[in-house]
């Protein structure tokens, strides 16, 4: 078995045979070529991370039954008001959540990209 420098490529080093293997897709390059773009990676990452701890998904739950105010969600969670600062902005940077202003109170509830990844996973592991 030799092994095969790709053309163009900088110390990237393949068994033989292992690109042709890829013939399927065009190669490395093809093969490249096919992944989803940097920015579309990292809008997933964000949402995976904001998916990443329990807190943060026991509120997405509770939001997906009725828009709440922080008091309760903080009453439930049984956090500080900081610790809850902390997920809630997690959570509005990943664009699952909203909040809207009511006087001195803010409400927060799903967006619709909330809904959707709750109907694609979560909801399907917790449904009763």
């Amino acid at each position: 078995m030799g092994i095969k420098k790709i053309k163009n490529e900088i110390n990237i080093f393949l068994p033989e045979g292992a690109e042709e293997s890829l013939c399927g897709c065009g190669g490395v390059k093809g093969l490249k070529a096919l992944l989803p773009k940097d920015s579309d990676i990292e809008a997933l990452g964000v949402i995976h991370h904001a998916l990443a701890d329990k807190k943060r998904i026991k509120i997405l739950c509770m939001l997906s039954i009725q828009p709440l105010c922080v008091c309760i969600i903080r009453a439930v969670l049984e956090i500080s008001d900081s610790r809850l600062s902390y997920h809630l902005s997690i959570l509005k940077k990943s664009g699952l959540i909203s909040g809207e202003q009511k006087g001195t109170w803010i409400t927060y509830s799903l967006t619709d990209k909330g809904k959707e990844w709750l109907d694609s996973g979560i909801n399907s592991v917790f449904v009763k």
